[in-house]
């Protein structure tokens, strides 16, 4: 398995196929060509048939992102999970939940499939927690959900780039950190609420970006990832003066 200081460029920016068809997903795939290496599929695509898409993916030499966010009954989850390992995808998003956790792991047993929980949404703040009941605010909550997941042995977490830097700390260099919620400098945030540019990701701790209508609606989607991976380089570039390897 190649660590994560050996990472190719590419392999950190992480595209999301936020789509309504597979014939979309594949024109922009095929749009984008050699300047990205790395896609997600998410609910929408998945629920219009891309989950074939996986093994086409890994076939033409690419990785895949299933982002599912698994959170039901441990038997439900297990056997989810098991079925997402026989895809051949990379990544697999689950929530934060301690029993959810340990199914997963269960399902993935040693298929190579590594596990990424969500602790708090990227489009979640404080407010939106309160409102549903929870007496913490999303630092606190991704703190503790970032310590049960280590502890738990799953290979690592979904999380904002504004929190990259605390839990980088709390969790040690080994365990994989994925940042939604990027935004180029000079983009709109959407619906996004706790952004970050690229570069400064990178630089906090991160390991891969997920990227989606920043590339997936330019003008020019390859130049877009182009000029992420440009940033995500210069964000290495900082890290290492840092003395903060990625």
């Amino acid at each position: 398995m190649t660590s994560l200081q050996d990472l190719p460029l590419r392999d950190r920016l992480i595209v999301a196929l936020d789509v309504e068809s597979v014939e979309d997903a594949r024109a922009l795939v095929a749009t984008l060509g050699d300047a990205v290496s790395f896609y997600k599929i998410g609910m929408e695509l998945a629920f219009a048939g891309g989950l074939a898409l996986v093994q086409e993916l890994k076939s033409s030499g690419r990785k895949a992102f299933v982002d599912l966010k698994l959170h039901d009954i441990g038997q439900t989850v297990e056997r989810a999970t098991r079925q997402i390992a026989k895809l051949g995808a990379d990544f697999l998003t689950i929530h934060a939940f301690p029993q959810t956790m340990r199914a997963a792991r269960l399902g993935a047993g040693d298929s190579g499939l590594r596990l990424l929980a969500v602790t708090v949404m990227t489009s979640y703040d404080d407010e939106d927690l309160a409102e549903a009941g929870y007496a913490c605010g999303v630092r606190e909550l991704v703190a503790r959900r970032a310590a049960q997941t280590k502890d738990l042995g799953v290979d690592g977490l979904i999380l904002s780039p504004q929190e990259v830097e605390s839990i980088r700390a709390l969790v040690g260099p080994s365990m994989l950190l994925v940042t939604p919620g990027v935004r180029p400098a000079g983009s709109e945030t959407g619906d996004q609420k706790r952004v970050m540019t690229p570069a400064l990701a990178i630089a906090a701790g991160a390991d891969h970006l997920v990227v989606g209508r920043p590339v997936t609606r330019a003008a020019d989607p390859r130049s877009a990832a182009q000029a992420i991976v440009a940033e995500i380089a210069s964000g290495l570039d900082i890290a290492s003066r840092l003395n903060h390897p990625r």
